[in-house]
């Protein structure tokens, strides 16, 4: 394996959509919400060691997982465990990361990717990050993973490359849009040129070092000020420190959006943004009425198309309903319309403001 190859997995969030499965304390990416016998987070770490030598995989992560994180993969050695003082969005830790790979090898070349993405093909996925591997190496390149779209989807960000401008397998992108609404969504669909954004990217460490300092010069010298002590044993004070100073930005607005040598990959490796229960819904194995079940003792009468996930030990029992999202927890009962899923968030808002923090 080349040794100048890295893998930062952002595995930071609290995953509010998956609530009340996902909880502050223990949120998606350390849960097993497909009932495969790993975590999406377990799954994510063991798709790249087929890539990257294990020791140039590194985590990122709010403080508050780090031990939940050592505990489902205690193979992980403590200096690949890059702890994040608070949660400032995608860019400050993509910045801390190339400063800190840039301090161990200024040759690197780096993938960011989600801990909690659902990739059918391995096999295709490893091929499609060696390709972007050993493009970013040789180019000055912004790469994206872009997904063939095949429905217009109102969650995901959308690329559209050009294609004419094509590099072997690799395109350049025209244009980023941000989860746009369901017209224009269709639009996209419809025109052939445009690709859902995996939120997987690759570059060279001198690549995204550039593009910081020309788009976010202000976060860049935050972490220029703690050059002298990456991989020393006061990284983690100093960034303590520093961290309160980033701006709160998406790589994806940081970035990607405004940079002249951004690149994709188009990628057909059976990818999800297992983000909500109804991706979750679509990506499971269900019954003769479509019924995705969880639980060793729920039992289905009349009901049909419904996600439906309850601890082992208690009995459920569903009738008459339709199209829902059952979710039993020992605390918690979420009974919600498939096609209000993407208000969940909105619920556990509103349980907050009414109840507090205990059931969050």
């Amino acid at each position: 394996m080349n040794q100048n190859n890295y893998v930062a997995i952002m595995a930071g969030g609290i995953g509010s959509r998956f609530w009340p499965e996902s909880r502050t304390a223990y949120p998606k990416q350390f849960l097993d919400l497909l009932g495969t016998g790993k975590s999406l987070i377990q799954w994510t770490y063991h798709r790249f060691k087929n890539i990257v030598p294990a020791e140039n995989i590194y985590f990122i992560t709010n403080y508050a997982y780090v031990d939940v994180l050592k505990e489902q993969l205690p193979e992980v050695a403590d200096a690949n465990i890059i702890s994040e003082p608070s949660r400032k969005n995608t860019a400050p830790c993509v910045a801390y990361f190339a400063h800190k790979i840039m301090a161990l090898n200024p040759n690197a070349n780096i993938v960011i990717s989600p801990a909690d993405h659902l990739i059918m093909d391995e096999h295709s996925f490893e091929r499609t990050t060696h390709d972007a591997l050993d493009f970013v190496a040789n180019h000055d390149a912004l790469l994206t993973m872009g997904i063939k779209p095949t429905r217009p989807d109102t969650g995901y960000g959308y690329i559209q490359y050009d294609v004419e401008d094509g590099i072997d397998k690799v395109f350049r992108v025209k244009t980023f849009t941000e989860k746009p609404n369901l017209e224009l969504a269709q639009t996209f669909l419809k025109s052939g040129d445009f690709l859902w954004n995996s939120g997987i990217f690759v570059w060279n460490v001198n690549s995204i070092m550039d593009a910081l300092e020309k788009h976010l010069p202000e976060m860049q010298e935050v972490f220029l000020q703690a050059t002298e002590v990456y991989n020393t044993g006061r990284e983690q004070e100093v960034i303590n420190e520093l961290y309160a100073q980033c701006t709160n930005i998406s790589i994806d607005y940081g970035i990607m959006e405004k940079a002249k040598n951004v690149f994709v990959i188009p990628s057909y490796f059976g990818w999800c943004d297992l983000g909500t229960w109804e991706s979750a819904y679509e990506n499971s194995d269900k019954d003769y009425l479509g019924n995705a079940v969880y639980g060793k003792n729920i039992m289905v009468v009349d009901a049909t198309e419904c996600m439906v996930k309850a601890p082992v030990e208690k009995l459920v029992v569903l009738q008459g309903l339709e199209k829902m999202i059952v979710i039993d927890t020992p605390d918690v009962l979420l009974i919600c319309e498939r096609s209000r899923e993407q208000q969940i968030k909105e619920y556990v808002a509103e349980v907050k403001r009414n109840k507090g923090e205990k059931f969050l």
